[in-house]
């Protein structure tokens, strides 16, 4: 999908900043003049890229648990959806045979809100505007079949009112499909922790030796360091990408739905 070639991209440019830039830190030390790396000037260097490294780990940190609170929240109103859907199932179980044709009917817009949102075979998410899609359409209608009906006592006008407030809140969720799809993490923030993160590989490469065990464990840390980016930025897509929000839930509640 779309969400995951961003990521790799973004992922494989803090990769080759971040090793290049240590490459470049070992070139300069055999550049540099010698005093320019004497005792005074390493502490005075190592001082300035602690700073860098405290704040590039703030703004990491910060970054990733934006990314997962955003993926936390969608998973767990998948999960309430779901919740509510089997209780409007019940309500209109309970309200009596009148309902059976709106129970078939939430079980077909169920299932087409599956598909739309992690339609089978596809990496995309074919529509998710809650405006256009047939789903939503399929809630509203249901949502005026329920007001339509006629209670004859007051046990059913408590259901009714009961199976209106769940279709509410069923409705409601529709819009996470549309706000999950955003990135939450500005560009800007990703530019200034790739500048960051840069200087301090540099200034690893700038005091190591040159041996390939360090050429390997600077490699090593520079792929760490991308794949971790990689990751926020895969889980700032809740519904696209490697790392999506399950639909087990809302398979669960499609699944004994209308029984």
């Amino acid at each position: 999908g779309g969400r995951t070639v961003h990521a790799t991209i973004v992922g494989i440019i803090v990769f080759t900043c971040t090793f290049v830039g240590a490459l470049l830190g070992m070139w300069l030390r055999a550049a540099l003049p010698g005093h320019w790396l004497d005792a005074e000037s390493r502490d005075t260097v190592k001082v300035g890229v602690g700073l860098i490294a405290t704040m590039t780990a703030l703004v990491l940190g910060l970054v990733t648990a934006s990314a997962k609170s955003s993926f936390d929240a969608v998973d767990t109103a998948v999960k309430q959806t779901a919740t509510q859907l089997l209780a409007l199932d019940r309500v209109l179980a309970r309200y009596g045979s009148e309902t059976g044709e709106m129970r078939k009917g939430l079980q077909r817009v169920v299932g087409a809100r599956i598909d739309m949102i992690w339609g089978q075979g596809s990496s995309k998410p074919a529509n998710l505007d809650p405006m256009t899609s047939g789903a939503a359409l399929g809630e509203e209608r249901i949502e005026d079949a329920l007001r339509g009906l006629k209670p004859h006592d007051d046990s059913q006008r408590a259901l009714q009112a009961r199976a209106l407030d769940l279709t509410e809140a069923i409705l409601q969720g529709r819009w996470l499909a549309m706000t999950g799809t955003g990135a939450s993490i500005p560009v800007a923030f990703l530019a200034v922790l790739l500048f960051w993160l840069t200087i301090t590989f540099a200034s690893f490469g700038l005091f190591a030796p040159r041996n390939a065990m360090v050429v390997t464990v600077l490699f090593v840390c520079s792929l760490s360091v991308g794949s971790a980016v990689f990751l926020v930025l895969e889980m700032d897509g809740p519904f696209d990408g490697l790392l999506k929000v399950s639909p087990d839930p809302l398979r669960y509640a499609h699944a004994h739905l209308n029984q």
